[in-house]
């Protein structure tokens, strides 16, 4: 329904329940749940609106709205609800303790232990969400153009197939690959390059 809100923040507030914001469009304040490091970000009263990423999350008694500064952020949050046993506030769990690109990490490399940093994951949900999402993660049907500038190695692969399960275009995750690829230090390591890949789509 909304995929982004581009407004200005008005106030933010830090509660039990988690950190808010509230961003101004059109006269109308939009009540945002943001992880830490989003609410750090969100800066009241700046000259330029700022652009949040949202999913709004309809229950049978309340709806809420969930901010995130990047897209990616937002993308592997709706990921992560999609695991059964894994709630609007694990997710945000998950976000506050590792960025984007360590929960994909974590999750393609099996690493459960290291997920169990999240407050409130314990061993058994943490190979759960690894189960789940490893293959959703790393499923692919796309094919090599003829013309691609992307050349066809594992961590390239790798990086694609990630980039396709969050939504990107085959046609833009090559456009942004050519262009990392020259600033990559290690060209077999995916995480660098996803990173770098995620940094340019999301401008």
């Amino acid at each position: 329904m909304f995929d982004y809100l581009k407004g200005f923040v008005t106030d933010k507030r830090k509660t039990s329940k988690g950190c808010f914001i509230t961003s101004e469009v059109a006269g109308c304040g939009y009540l945002l749940e943001v992880t830490e490091m989003d609410f750090s970000a969100a800066k009241i009263d700046e000259d330029k609106p700022q652009k949040i990423y949202v999913l709004l999350q309809h229950r049978e008694d309340v709806m809420s709205l969930y901010g995130f500064m990047n897209k990616e952020t937002r993308d592997i949050f709706q990921i992560l609800l999609s695991v059964s046993g894994v709630g609007a506030k694990m997710g945000l769990a998950l976000l506050n303790e590792f960025d984007a690109c360590d929960v994909i990490s974590l999750v393609i490399d099996g690493n459960y232990k290291e997920l169990t940093r999240a407050k409130g994951v314990g061993p058994k949900l943490a190979q759960k969400i690894i189960l789940e999402l490893k293959d959703k993660l790393m499923r692919t049907d796309m094919t090599p153009h003829s013309a691609s500038s992307v050349p066809r190695t594992e961590a390239i692969g790798d990086t694609q197939a990630v980039l396709l399960s969050l939504g990107y275009e085959e046609k833009e995750i090559e456009d942004a690959i050519s262009k990392v690829m020259p600033t990559i230090s290690d060209t077999s390591n995916p995480e660098e390059i996803l990173r770098k890949a995620l940094t340019t789509l999301s401008i």
